[in-house]
């Protein structure tokens, strides 16, 4: 392995040199193409490659389980936020607010928090935030440790979002959509060539609307992507980007579990539409990218590539949790608690890349040299609103629901969101605020060596010099603790070629969860604050959680290209988790692991049926956590063992196309210990779409066709998320 590694890192300067000395002996850089930096599709669901060039080579040929889901199916399934997009993942689950954590797409992949490792174009997105698709391209989830891809966190994979570019044609394409449920949606996306070399793209959304089988839960956002592009087809091509993105919901409060509590406890058996918040709540987000990237070619063979992006991202809250913590459920009542946030987080990041492709002696090579450096910044608040108790000891709602308790308490059964709460505070920032910031200085190589036509070997080694400083409140001192940490982390993967169009792999694959990895912005479980685990314990002194993943898989292109199929089995260990002792002293002495398999299937069965789906497998275990033995054995929360979702479509006629989906995710805990639950679940959705002519198509969703009641999002304590009920959207897609 250590000589592997020291390949990895000496042969770069060989690809540099032999790359370069293919440029003409007169200096000058011959007429090139432009370098294709999106993936390629044989049929519109089985793209070939990812955007990413950290992987040197296509999928098929790549040791590691990565699914790309691709703009077609995004429009076929009415998809307008990233929850929608990764239903299509089965091994993808999503993780519910919990306490002081924002609210926000929070995905565990393979059983593990995935929130912090979400990029935009290879670039991490901190900013905790529910995510759009109006200016994505396509979305590329990868699956296991992958440290060398995206430097911290990153357990169980990561995800990143291919945003849409400017091109060489003239185009618009819009959608008008209306629905149930007050749904209202409407996107926009032009491109302009403004010469033979240059052109302009805008991608733009307005979105309003409530949610199915919910009361008072809204979501209204709306978005605007420009970018232009100078040199296309030249060697040297310039693009410059800016997103801006901005809601105003109604956030969903769920319902609480059952009490009291069983062995094993689920939701409360209540109407579905029951909203235990106030029309008061609110959430409200902006997010910004400014983006400049430069790429020049030198040859055929050798390109640089330049990304600067400064980014911004706020947040602002007032969501009512139904608290269930005083046995008020048993009585027929419910606690409104009050979790607020104020909070915002900055990143500048620059990263350079040398991509290219060489031959040492008989060995052919693909490669990625690259450096990268970000400073993230980010500070946390509450805002000052008093609703104070539920009129009775410990919030035990004594008083009842209603007036007598100050509205702070509501019917089991009845609630009223309209309930005249009066907010006695500020509703300003408290001044209770804590700072972070992280400074990244990371560096890392990629190399797939071609052997022969049979076997190929895919290596990749990333170092980060990761320093972190956590600020806390004034009321504490504004104490200043830090953390400095050196992450290495590695890719190591042999590929077996049988035939052309088939593959089989093994890989072996790191990744580090240092101290403060999500700025305050997730579930923070390597958090910097001091007295976590007892009384003057210091979280800075625990080292970065060591994560690996071994995978055997295989890959086959068949009917022509047209149609992909993957297997995988793997394991993924945490061999120094995090946990607290019975002292109350911190250590890094836990264990956890999980094993699993899972099977994909993507492209054209035939010229007019395709398909997309996958079943993933999940055996998760946490074997030793420290003082709380009782868990030894459980299952993680949030990992269902058996996921499974299939997409189809057929074209009837030229004009007519139907499609159907299928989704099922078994049951899942909230918690450690096992005891809350949400049960498993199926769920069907159905599209038919009619093709006026070359400019105007309409197309109806029917989605939860069946408006099965069922729970996507499981909390440790106190409540479940609500999926939406049967919702149907008919839109009009149009192009020009």
């Amino acid at each position: 392995m250590y000589n592997s590694l020291a390949m990895a890192l000496v042969t770069p300067s060989l690809f540099i040199g032999s790359a370069l000395a293919q440029t003409n002996s007169s200096g000058a850089v011959s007429e090139l193409s432009p370098v294709q930096v999106r993936g390629t599709a044989e049929t519109p669901y089985d793209v070939k490659e990812s955007a990413s060039q950290k992987f040197t080579a296509p999928l098929l040929d790549t040791p590691k389980s990565v699914q790309i889901i691709p703009e077609q199916l995004m429009q076929e399934q009415a998809a307008s936020s990233l929850t929608d997009v990764l239903r299509n993942t089965p091994g993808i689950t999503f993780g519910s607010g919990e306490g002081g954590n924002p609210l926000g797409d929070r995905p565990f992949i393979r059983g593990f928090d995935a929130q912090a490792s979400t990029f935009v174009d290879g670039m991490r997105d901190i900013g905790a935030t529910s995510r759009e698709i109006f200016n994505l391209e396509q979305v590329e989830v990868i699956k296991g440790s992958d440290g060398a891809y995206g430097g911290r966190g990153g357990a169980g994979g990561s995800i990143n979002l291919i945003s849409k570019t400017p091109k060489l044609d003239n185009f618009t394409r819009g959608t008008l959509g209306i629905g149930t449920d007050k749904y209202y949606r409407g996107t926009i996306d032009g491109n302009w060539q403004l010469s033979e070399t240059s052109a302009f793209r805008l991608n733009g959304m307005w979105h309003k609307a409530d949610v199915a089988g919910r009361d008072t839960v809204r979501n209204k956002r709306w978005g605007v992507a420009p970018s232009f592009s100078f040199g296309l087809g030249t060697p040297t091509r310039v693009t410059l980007s800016y997103y801006r993105m901005s809601t105003d919901d109604i956030p969903d409060s769920g319902l609480p579990y059952q009490w009291p509590r069983l062995d094993v406890s689920g939701p409360v058996d209540v109407d579905r539409n029951n909203f235990y918040g106030l029309t008061s709540d609110f959430r409200k987000t902006n997010s910004d990218l400014a983006t400049l990237g430069v790429e020049h070619d030198f040859n055929d063979n050798l390109t640089l590539r330049n990304t600067t992006r400064y980014t911004h991202a706020d947040q602002k809250y007032v969501w009512t949790q139904p608290d269930d913590s005083q046995g008020n459920v048993a009585n027929g009542l419910v606690w409104r608690r009050a979790n607020t946030r104020d909070s915002s987080v900055h990143t500048i990041a620059n990263l350079t890349e040398l991509v290219g492709k060489a031959q040492t002696g008989s060995l052919k090579h693909s490669f990625n040299v690259g450096m990268e450096f970000s400073q993230e910044k980010g500070k946390k608040d509450s805002l000052g609103i008093q609703r104070g108790s539920g009129s009775g000891a410990n919030n035990a709602c004594l008083a009842g629901p209603g007036a007598a308790s100050g509205y702070n308490c509501t019917s089991l059964y009845d609630p009223d969101p309209n309930d005249p709460w009066v907010n006695t505070g500020t509703g300003d920032p408290t001044g209770a605020l804590t700072r972070s910031k992280t400074t990244t200085k990371s560096i890392y190589v990629f190399d797939t060596i071609e052997f022969s036509k049979q076997w190929q070997a895919g290596l990749g080694v990333r170092v980060d010099d990761y320093s972190t400083t956590f600020t806390n409140t004034p009321a504490n001192g504004s104490t200043e603790i830090d953390r400095d940490d050196t992450l290495v982390n590695y890719q190591l993967g042999l590929v077996y070629k049988p035939v052309e169009n088939g593959s089989i792999y093994v890989s072996y694959a790191t990744s580090s969860t240092p101290a403060n990895a999500t700025l305050g912005e997730g579930s923070e479980e390597q958090s910097l604050t001091p007295g976590r685990g007892g009384v003057g314990v210091n979280a800075a002194d625990m080292a970065p959680e060591k994560n690996r993943t071994l995978e055997l898989g295989t890959k086959w292109d068949l009917f022509d290209e047209r149609l992909s199929l993957t297997a995988a089995v793997f394991r993924t260990e945490t061999t120094n988790a995090r946990v607290t002792l019975a002292n109350n002293d911190y250590a890094m002495a836990g264990k956890k692991q999980v094993d699993g398999f899972e099977l994909g299937i993507t492209g054209a069965l035939t010229p007019k049926w395709y398909v997309f789906g996958g079943y993933t497998f999940l055996d998760s275990k946490l074997k030793e956590n420290g003082k709380n033995t009782q868990n030894d054995g459980n299952r993680f929360p949030n990992t269902p063992r058996n996921s499974f979702s299939f997409w189809s479509t057929y074209q009837v006629t030229p004009e007519f196309t139907f499609g159907a989906g299928a989704y099922f995710v078994d049951s899942q805990y909230g918690d450690a210990a096992n005891k809350l639950k949400i049960p498993s679940y199926w769920r069907f959705d159905a599209m038919a779409s009619y093709r006026f002519n070359k400019n105007l198509t309409a197309q109806l969703n029917v989605l939860n066709l069946a408006n099965k009641t069922y729970y996507d999002k499981a909390y440790a304590a106190h409540y479940v998320s609500v999926a939406p009920g049967r919702s149907a959207i008919l839109n009009l897609n149009l192009s020009y």
